[in-house]
């Protein structure tokens, strides 16, 4: 395959991840604004949210201020905003029409359609209570192309680019929403545990899927400690940094059995992560500082993303 095809792959991928991954990182922002917050910390859902997205010199420097109206419409309409919800959905549909005849008839449908609609959406007329219906909209979008892409491709070196594209994104967009509630939502003047605390847990485990099913793993009450080893430990939650690692490590090392040889580069990068994972102790974790744990991760992911793409020879 040639670099370029595998480069378009690999981020249509990463694109229609992100559009999913950015509605639900805009939904933990959505329901926390709805909690009583006093003073300053009005701002801080969608300072956090901004900020874990990467977006927020951008969005400062169009705006200036920080209000519900703006921030929603940066993130899921502005084209001016790379990682807005419109943007990686047109730059997904790009990267699929120009690999078209790479894609089966059911991907390129589920994709071409949501784009279709999505960009004919009527920004003026939307109101701030379409907004949950219109982030399990993109989810569902998502979900249908995820759907098409596992059940109609054959196993070969498109399928394995398509899920390193999907298994990095997701990985690095659940980091972030731990990020956002752990390092800069953790309430100032209110003990964790509290009735605002667990209301944000409640919505993180909420934005990746995992309230219901954390209930029948723990059949516990929010707990940090235990909602962080979800997130970040449980192979079983297929949100979780684990288990999007188990993912990643299992396409490399089929990239390299279809290509006849092995990548020690990239393995051994994918390899290191998960045996961290599957060797990391939360009680450490937390000693050591959870954001800190997070970011290492974040940039770890970076790191293999980029090797991988020097490795395929995505420029080429």
């Amino acid at each position: 395959m040639l670099g370029r095809t595998a480069n378009d792959l690999f981020w249509m991928s990463r694109y229609i991840e992100r559009a999913e991954n950015i509605a639900r990182l805009l939904e933990v922002g959505y329901r926390i604004a709805l909690l009583p917050r006093e003073g300053a910390g009005q701002d801080d859902e969608w300072r956090s949210t901004l900020r874990s997205a990467g977006c927020e010199e951008g969005y400062l420097a169009k705006y200036g201020a920080y209000t519900t109206r703006d921030v929603v419409n940066f993130m899921l309409f502005d084209a001016d905003n790379p990682s807005s919800v419109y943007s990686s959905l047109a730059t997904a549909r790009r990267n699929a029409r120009a690999q078209r005849t790479a894609l089966t008839r059911e991907m390129w449908e589920s994709l071409n359609s949501a784009w279709i609609a999505y960009s004919s959406k009527d920004v003026g007329a939307l109101s701030s209570n379409a907004l949950p219906p219109l982030f399990d909209w993109i989810k569902e979008r998502s979900a249908l192309f995820r759907g098409a892409l596992l059940n109609t491709i054959l196993r070969n070196d498109t399928f394995y680019f398509n899920q390193l594209g999907t298994f990095l994104e997701r990985a690095d967009n659940t980091a972030r929403i731990l990020d956002v509630k752990y390092y800069v939502l953790l309430p100032h003047n209110e003990l964790v545990g509290g009735e605002i605390d667990s209301a944000q847990w409640a919505a993180i485990l909420r934005s990746v899927s995992a309230h219901r099913s954390y209930r029948w793993v723990y059949r516990d009450s929010y707990k940090p400690w235990r909602i962080a080893d979800y997130l970040i430990l449980n192979r079983q939650m297929p949100r979780s940094l684990r288990s999007c690692y188990e993912e990643i490590v299992a396409a490399l090392v089929e990239l390299a059995r279809f290509y006849g040889g092995s990548d020690e580069g990239c393995q051994s990068l994918a390899h290191e992560t998960l045996r961290l994972l599957e060797e990391s102790d939360m009680n450490a974790i937390f000693q050591s500082g959870l954001h800190e744990f997070l970011a290492e991760f974040i940039a770890r992911n970076n790191h293999l993303a980029s090797e991988i793409s020097a490795t395929y020879h995505f420029a080429d």
